[in-house]
């Protein structure tokens, strides 16, 4: 566990930040990072939390976003973003294995870990990606999604924030079936709800907005829509805006630029290509080192 004090202040507020979100229409924004370096870019940048995506995490790692990742492995990286960074990590558990024991298990082992929120969603085992084309999304029934969090509540405690994400309009589901079962949701103890999109207009995005007459929070994940901004998801209604894995695509990109360089040039430097000094990396988990480079 990190000896750090101040993440810990961050994540007991967390819910009463998104609360107050909420109210002033002014979206808390979380960004997804999987590594402590990414988590220490977004410190410097000013995002309010720690999105611990498992597209990220699992491609971090060689696996394909398929349900492949356990709880310790986003146990694991909930620690290594703390060493860095004193924000809350919100950590997407997918469907947490489509179980309700795997549930109690990812909620209990998160919460020792000092994640600060979890995100279930309810789609069917095993999952796959909302913007994936090889494979199809199904729905889980709405019973278990009720009941994996219920479970996890039991587990994780009241101070676990809790979000419900429904994968309703990904599945082709109308607006209505997915704000019927973000409200069961709620009523089954989820604290904010999250009505995922992959509508590239935005406009379903805003509709649900409209439309979501609950008091709990809305989230969102601009990935499909990211010429909305901030501001205008504040004035939609939703409290949180999750930007996913811009972090891992801009670092993908560049170093596959980086890499075309040097294998054109034999030189990681005369190209162009912008690189950190030797010392910024080792300040990342040491803020007093030095180096010469």
């Amino acid at each position: 566990m990190s000896t750090h004090t101040e993440p810990e202040a961050d994540i007991a507020s967390l819910g009463g930040r998104l609360a107050q979100a909420a109210h002033a229409r002014s979206p808390l924004r979380a960004v997804g990072a999987a590594s402590a370096v990414a988590a220490k870019v977004a410190v410097e940048a000013g995002f309010d939390a720690l999105w611990v995506s498992g597209l990220e995490v699992s491609t971090a790692l060689g696996l394909p976003d398929e349900n492949v990742l356990g709880p310790r492995d986003l146990a694991d990286t909930v620690r290594a973003l703390a060493r860095t960074a004193p924000l809350p990590a919100i950590v997407d558990v997918d469907n947490a294995g489509g179980q309700i024991a795997t549930a109690r298990r990812f909620a209990d082992d998160l919460a020792h870990a000092g994640a600060s929120a979890l995100c279930l969603e309810d789609s069917a085992y095993p999952k796959s990606n909302s913007f994936a084309l090889h494979r199809t999304q199904q729905l889980a029934p709405v019973s278990l999604m009720q009941e994996q969090l219920t479970a996890m509540r039991a587990a994780a405690g009241s101070e676990m924030l809790l979000i419900a994400r429904t994968e309703a309009l990904i599945c082709g589901a109308s607006l209505f079936e997915a704000l019927e079962r973000a409200a069961s949701y709620v009523a089954a103890g989820a604290d904010a709800v999250l009505i995922h999109s992959k509508d590239t207009s935005g406009d379903q995005a805003l509709a649900t907005g409209a439309a979501w007459a609950g008091t709990a929070p809305l989230v969102t994940v601009p990935t499909a829509f990211p010429h909305l901004e901030p501001d205008k998801l504040g004035e939609a209604g939703f409290a949180l805006a999750i930007y996913a894995n811009q972090l891992s695509r801009a670092a993908l990109a560049a170093m596959r630029q980086a890499a075309a360089s040097f294998a054109a040039t034999g030189s990681f430097t005369s190209g162009g290509t912008p690189l950190s000094d030797v010392a910024d990396l080792l300040q990342v988990a040491d803020p007093t080192a030095r180096a010469c480079l």
